[in-house]
């Protein structure tokens, strides 16, 4: 009803004076240049929380305070729930320059937590209409927007900024980002020990933000330093994609009526006509299909936010725990840009379902970090053919590869270093498939691996043949 949807989102002729923030006075922040232009005891000293070595104490400058609001500049990666949040509160925190990209456009089920959106915007790009918002209310605050995807955008367009905080909801585009982020590191070597060190310098902080329901996280990453989002992928369950077969079969519970209705009903029903999801004469009509095809099989549990969450694939969304979360992050933005308090090392959890539990602890790099570590070593008979290592590479938890295509580096037993390739070369590499490893490489050979959810250009994987048992 109208009566209750009028919370959700401010009137449109809500007036929205401008903030005064950044008007380069003296008396811009005063509460900001206290604590930046002196020390005290909670400041870093380096003996907590450091990932440096030797720890890097904080040093009181009124000069930080202008370097936030001039010169640095923030990159926020996501315009949405959590996304708004994060501009807002950066923007209140002293930062003058301020970048935002996301490639999605604004949607009437957005407006009841995307508070920096109205129903007037409905259709425009979030990146647009969210910088538009900020500068309007925040006076002295440069917000650029950009409507494209991530990848998009070159290597040399990420190192411009200081520090990037990610408001996503999706694993593949923190994957690609922290990818891109390690990928701009470079090294030195230490003289006294002769190892790679990554130059400080070129290392761009990664905070990482998340929500779900009542529960959320922070990630404080330093590429190449501390542990990356790779490092820990295998804490993330794969997704479970349902088999087509089962859901026209034999359906299991309620989300597989929905499914059925959405995906087989409707495109008999509609043809080639493209569905709004967001349409609730569609939601309606998924619901109602959903529901005969449950008392078919004596399946509770159908109802239409049920539907609405499947056909939309929605992740629970509660607007205070976007608030707290973000608020999280902007404040670990602020600490490792001035270093003025230790920051996070290297996460926080957010558990709000019953009563405040945030506890922190730290997530290790992984030596067999595909981006980030030496890469991954897997063990294989010689005798196995290379479909079944194909096979094994996709099951693998520390790869979560899909169609992946396979050169060897060193050690090809053959003139083609090539083993398997999809696309249009894919008949001419097929005969490999059915050939044992014996035949294609030696033991130890390192393997260059391509695939659509690998963020890196490819990865290696070190193949060592198994010693078979004798019985």
């Amino acid at each position: 009803s109208s009566r209750s949807a009028a919370p959700l989102a401010a009137p449109e002729s809500m007036s929205t004076p401008a903030t005064s923030a950044h008007d380069g006075q003296s008396g811009t922040f005063p509460d900001l240049q206290k604590l930046l232009s002196r020390t005290g005891p909670m400041a870093n000293v380096g003996n907590y929380g450091t990932i440096f070595d030797p720890p890097l104490p904080f040093e009181p400058s009124p000069e930080i305070l202008s370097f936030m609001q001039q010169h640095a500049r923030v990159l926020v990666v996501g315009a949405g729930g959590l996304g708004c949040e994060l501009l807002k509160d950066l923007a209140l925190s002293g930062f003058g320059k301020i970048d935002v990209i996301d490639m999605d456009t604004i949607d009437v089920s957005n407006l009841n937590r995307q508070f920096l959106f109205r129903k007037a915007d409905v259709g425009r790009p979030k990146s647009t209409v969210a910088a538009e918002f900020i500068m309007k209310r925040v006076s002295g605050v440069t917000v650029e927007a950009h409507f494209c995807p991530i990848q998009d955008k070159p290597a040399d367009w990420y190192r411009q900024f200081q520090v990037i905080v990610m408001g996503l909801d999706s694993i593949e585009a923190r994957r690609w980002l922290n990818a891109m982020a390690c990928s701009l590191v470079t090294f030195e070597v230490d003289m006294e020990t002769g190892q790679r060190k990554p130059d400080l310098t070129s290392v761009i902080p990664l905070v990482d933000g998340g929500t779900e329901g009542f529960s959320g996280h922070v990630r404080v990453m330093y590429p190449c330093v501390s542990g990356c989002f790779e490092c820990t992928l295998n804490l993330f369950p794969p997704q479970q994609a349902v088999p087509l077969c089962t859901i026209a079969e034999t359906p299991r519970n309620a989300a597989h009526c929905i499914l059925y209705a959405h995906l087989i009903e409707a495109p008999k029903q509609f043809g080639d006509e493209k569905q709004d999801k967001d349409d609730p004469a569609y939601q309606q009509w998924v619901f109602q299909r959903a529901e005969e095809r449950a008392a078919q099989f004596n399946i509770p549990g159908v109802t239409l936010m049920h539907t609405q969450g499947v056909i939309k694939n929605i992740i629970p969304a509660i607007a205070s725990t976007n608030a707290i979360v973000a608020a999280a992050c902007a404040n670990e933005v602020f600490k490792v840009l001035t270093n003025c308090a230790a920051y996070v090392n290297n996460n926080l959890m957010y558990i709000g379902g019953q009563g405040v539990y945030a506890p922190t602890f730290r997530y290790e790099r992984s030596p067999e970090c595909i981006v980030c570590g030496a890469g991954v070593q897997v063990e294989i008979a010689s005798s196995a053919t290379l479909t079944q290592l194909l096979e094994q590479l996709a099951a693998d938890p520390r790869l979560r590869l899909k169609t992946p295509s396979l050169r060897c580096e060193a050690g090809a037993l053959q003139d083609d270093p090539t083993l398997y390739m999809r696309g249009v070369l894919e008949a001419e590499y097929r005969p490999n498939l059915d050939k044992p490893l014996s035949q294609l490489f030696a033991d130890g050979s390192v393997l260059l691996v391509t695939d659509p959810s690998v963020p890196s250009p490819c990865i290696k994987v070190a193949v060592k043949f198994a010693s078979l048992a004798l019985s």
